[in-house]
């Protein structure tokens, strides 16, 4: 398959549901949430829609009485025209009056329930996500889930508020319409009928070639984005190679490409509708013919011809959008097929109701006989046994892959493990709460996170309560006070991970601060000091030694150099540990540790 259809295809799958039962059921379950609501205005809907529909026959009661009252002779004829219409108008008015109190009830109580529906699923899919194991978003991509929980919360809304009514009464006009038109005149209804299939037909047909030229325009639009984007990162190589006349023909074959696409796409989508009027208004001319001479013949009256004529624009207008329709349905049934799919994902293991507490937290670690795997069929991790004392350094080492991010995972329970038991200071840490057994802990990622807002909320993120002389304590303490003061708003400047406006080596020292401040018994420092320059790195590493003190501290590093210190290193490989002890134990072993501290050694 080529790369051009691979990319038709999805787009045109992730347009439409994969099991339609399942995601009407879906759809009806969101609806009936709000079934006070929803139900009056699907009845509105029934009410005001019928209501329309019987115009074209009491307007027919009119005007056969109006003709009856001309043809009659005698003084008294403007008494029995004014009889003969008086009736119908007055029935018309309660009509006109029953149709717009319906449509605005229905409008106002459907608006409503578009508005509660996406913020009942944007709710249930963020309480989804603080719920989901570890493991869902290592194996979801991140844009994946935003458009699941935005732009298919929205357009599940909007189908809501823009077509359901529509949807409703389209089915409604249709069915009723084409009734009617039967009762009225069978005869004239094949004509319609026949109008109807071949509009089928046609949408058909063309529908099937919008799809293959909609495949193109995604796939050139595709290609343009990708190439603007390199184009854009590498202006700097490309100005150095003086590669920017052969760039610019590139772009500008791509953009024609493009263009051309598109032109086409969205004329074979507009010519749709069109053709379709088109060979409605033939209908519409045939029966008007054919219905004029059987009205000559006097086997219809005018005001049932008139009717019958209503009926044909009555049912045009639902049979020329009702591709449109389809589409924007198959699209809200996909969409919220989707966010179910988030949303029936199994929840991660609960914790037990009556939990263990810790009261006096001394910082023991144990592994015993621990297995673990990401996939349950596949271990990483066999049989892992150490003990961390409290108050201590461990340092974990292994080349690329070793496992040592996994171990420290382990420890907050982001994942649960196969087989054995972690306890701390003895306590099953299965056996305590998520929250109870976290607190315990201060993590230094490899990637540094900072939320938008000001540094003070960044630093007391872990301790809301924070005074601001515990949060400048903290920042002091990791070394990041003096260029905090340098800032515009000092610590009340508003920053974030992708303003740009502090250096990756600040950031990583904000992280710090934010640990320190929340002031846990155990600390886990993973490549804490990989994102730091030298300078930087020896300051920050005096703070740590210094808060490492009072805590047990598990750290992370590739550069062998900054864990001499340690008081137990454990060396990993593959996901197991293969070798235990302190710096100078591991390098009179003269095993892996050893030959991994003289390559580094070596290439320093």
């Amino acid at each position: 398959m080529s790369k051009k259809e691979q990319v038709l295809l999805e787009e045109l799958d992730s347009e439409k549901p994969k099991n339609l039962k399942k995601a009407v059921h879906y759809f009806f379950e969101l609806l009936m949430l709000q079934k006070k609501k929803t139900i009056p205005a699907i009845l509105s809907n029934i009410i005001g829609t019928l209501a329309y529909v019987s115009i074209p026959l009491v307007t027919a009661q009119a005007i056969d009485g109006l003709i009856e009252a001309v043809r009659s002779p005698g003084a008294s004829m403007m008494e029995s025209i004014r009889a003969a219409i008086t009736g119908p108008l007055l029935i018309l008015l309660f009509i006109a009056g029953i149709t717009f109190v319906c449509n605005y009830f229905q409008e106002y109580l459907i608006a409503t329930v578009s508005e509660e529906a996406s913020l009942t699923l944007r709710k249930k899919i963020t309480a989804k996500l603080n719920k989901l194991p570890l493991n869902f978003y290592d194996q979801t991509q991140v844009g994946d889930l935003l458009s699941r929980t935005t732009a298919d919360a929205d357009k599940v809304a909007n189908f809501i508020i823009m077509s359901f009514n529509q949807f409703i009464s389209s089915i409604i006009i249709v069915v009723a319409g084409l009734s009617l038109m039967i009762y009225v005149s069978g005869r004239l209804s094949l004509i319609i009928i026949f109008m109807i299939l071949i509009n089928i037909i046609v949408t058909k047909v063309i529908s099937k070639k919008n799809q293959t030229l909609f495949g193109d325009n995604m796939y050139t639009l595709g290609k343009l984005s990708g190439a603007t984007e390199e184009y854009y990162s590498g202006t700097t190589i490309i100005k150095a190679f003086n590669k920017q006349e052969e760039v610019i023909q590139k772009a500008n074959q791509l953009i024609d490409d493009q263009y051309k696409a598109h032109k086409k796409a969205q004329f074979v989508n507009f010519a749709i509708y069109p053709i379709m009027r088109s060979i409605t208004q033939l209908a519409y001319i045939s029966s008007a013919l054919m219905g004029a001479t059987l009205a000559i013949q006097g086997t219809i009256t005018i005001g049932l011809l008139q009717a019958f004529l209503q009926y044909v624009n009555q049912i045009s207008d639902p049979i020329t959008e009702a591709s449109y329709v389809v589409n924007m349905l198959q699209g809200c049934l996909a969409a919220i097929e989707r966010i179910y799919e988030v949303l029936d994902e199994e929840n991660e293991v609960p914790d037990i109701q009556k939990a263990n507490v810790i009261d006096n937290p001394l910082g023991q670690i144990e592994f015993s006989h621990v297995s673990f795997g990401y996939n349950k069929n596949q271990l990483i991790m066999k049989d892992v046994n150490f003990i961390a004392e409290p108050q201590k350094t461990i340092a974990i080492v292994g080349p690329t892959g070793a496992g040592k991010t996994t171990l420290v995972n382990l420890l907050m329970r982001f994942y649960e493990i196969n087989s054995g038991s972690i306890l701390f200071d003895g306590i099953d840490t299965s056996t305590l709460t998520r929250h109870d057994l976290r607190k315990q802990f201060g993590m230094v990622l490899q990637d540094t996170w900072l939320f938008e807002g000001t540094i003070a909320e960044n630093i007391s993120y872990g301790k809301k309560d924070a005074t601001r002389e515990e949060v400048i304590a903290a920042a002091k303490k990791a070394q990041c006070d003096s260029f905090i003061q340098t800032l515009p708003e000092g610590y009340d400047t508003i920053i974030s991970s992708e303003n740009n406006m502090i250096s990756q080596g600040q950031q990583q020292l904000l992280t710090i601060a934010r640990t320190i401040l929340s002031d846990p018994k155990v600390m886990i420092l993973d490549e804490a000091t990989s994102s730091i320059d030298t300078k930087t790195e020896i300051k920050i590493q005096q703070a740590i030694d210094h808060l490492m003190l009072d805590r047990t501290s598990f750290v992370i590093a590739h550069r062998l150099s900054t864990i001499k210190n340690a008081d137990l290193i454990l060396v990993m490989d593959k996901g197991n540990i293969i070798e235990t002890g302190s710096h100078h134990e591991l390098l009179e072993k003269d095993g892996f540790y050893a030959d991994l501290y003289q390559s580094q050694f070596q290439s320093a």
